[in-house]
């Protein structure tokens, strides 16, 4: 089968961001299957016009030069969206397909793989990575009326020329067929990438020795965006708490994103100077060997139920790399810690008695030993890349054979 595979943002590992688009492309080309890759270069350069062809494991990938970044303002965002839009929509439809598979976000991918699909009469399929608009109206970030009607028009349009959608979660599933009840959907959330997060007890000694800050101190690593939804201020706000139960453990956030300079500014005014270490964001490829050598990893969102339903990397990674994650909020993944013993679920208001939460477990060996072996079995048995990526072949071949 020939696939096309729209993304505005792809990744591969030598790039900081999540590789499921990779991951899962180069299976179907392992597989059997021809797979085009439609993307944009984001990386930080001078503007150039037309596309650049590269190979990824034997998946091609066309990059076009569309700007875009957290800091850039609303309009400017839209702007790079409607441009991706308008590229892509023109690449794909001059690709063969037998099927063209969409990833949202941002919503607007889903116009350039129906075009592309409608074309060459092949079945479309649109995987939803976070519940647009219904998130970004619970968060107040979109408010005008007329383009809230726009954006739940695009989510329709998306839905209802759909021969399946992939939701990442099972709230997300429920938003969808909450909109068109009609709408076949399956829940394939992010995975666990085993074999890339398996690294030696030298690499993560050579790791905690070269920094003095850290040494064989207990560590807790954010690792991912830091935008409007993340909230990472409060891991800063409950650092400057644990500091003072505990002055020997030390925190790690590792990203890039809006929040950023705020996040660093209310540390400094914390006075964390030793306790809080902030990294620019680093490839995916380096990630193993930072949560490797982490005691806990961390995932948080801003406290609105919308975002309960996310399904995020950070979260899937910390499992790969048999971590316990601490989160603050509640939903599936709260459910998932509660059920297994795999990690903590954190007060999303009360970031002091977080604080104390994560303080007294950090301490604990038998817990931390307890819960490294929960999130492995998690890892193993219910999101490894390989299961997941089975059930991800099937909605596929599914589709087409219905088609």
């Amino acid at each position: 089968m020939h696939i096309v595979y729209i993304h505005q943002y792809y990744c591969n590992p030598a790039m900081a961001g999540g590789i499921r688009s990779y991951e899962q492309a180069r299976r179907l080309v392992a597989r059997g299957h021809t797979v085009d890759v439609i993307t944009t270069d984001i990386t930080p350069g001078d503007r150039a016009l037309g596309w650049k062809v590269t190979e990824d494991d034997g998946v091609r990938v066309h990059w076009f030069r569309v700007p875009y970044s957290n800091n850039m303002s609303y309009a400017r965002r839209l702007r790079a969206f409607g441009e991706f839009m308008v590229l892509a929509a023109a690449k794909a439809a001059r690709l063969k397909a037998d099927l063209v598979f969409a990833t949202s976000t941002p919503l607007t991918v889903a116009v350039p793989g129906v075009i592309a699909a409608k074309l060459r009469r092949a079945p479309f399929v649109f995987e939803v990575r976070d519940l647009w608009p219904e998130v970004p109206i619970e968060m107040g970030a979109l408010r005008n009326p007329v383009a809230r009607g726009l954006a739940g028009a695009l989510a329709d349009f998306a839905y209802r020329n759909a021969a399946e959608v992939i939701a990442l979660s099972p709230g997300m599933a429920a938003g969808v067929t909450a909109r068109r009840p009609r709408t076949r959907t399956t829940v394939i959330p992010n995975a666990a990438d085993i074999d890339l997060f398996r690294v030696g007890s030298r690499e993560i000694a050579d790791f905690r020795a070269r920094h003095d800050w850290l040494g064989d101190r207990p560590l807790i690593v954010y690792t991912g965006a830091l935008g409007a939804v993340n909230g990472v201020e409060y891991l800063v706000r409950a650092a400057a708490r644990m500091h003072e139960l505990d002055p020997d453990i030390r925190v790690l956030i590792v990203g890039h994103g809006k929040e950023w300079e705020p996040t660093k500014d209310l540390a400094a005014r914390l006075k964390l100077g030793g306790v809080v270490h902030m990294w620019e964001k680093v490839p995916k490829s380096e990630l193993p060997v930072i949560l490797g050598a982490a005691t806990m990893s961390t995932s948080f969102v801003r406290p609105i139920r919308g975002l309960w339903d996310n399904s995020a990397n950070k979260f899937f990674d910390a499992l790969a790399a048999s971590r316990p994650i601490a989160i603050n909020y509640g939903g599936w993944q709260a459910d998932l810690l509660r059920e297994t013993g795999a990690g903590l679920v954190l007060d999303p208001e009360n970031h002091e008695e977080a604080a104390s939460l994560l303080v007294r477990h950090l301490r604990d060996e038998l817990w931390l030993k307890r819960a490294r072996e929960a999130a492995h079995r998690l890892a193993v048995e219910r999101f490894s890349r390989d299961l997941l990526f089975d059930d991800f072949e099937r909605v596929l071949t599914r589709s087409a054979t219905t088609a």
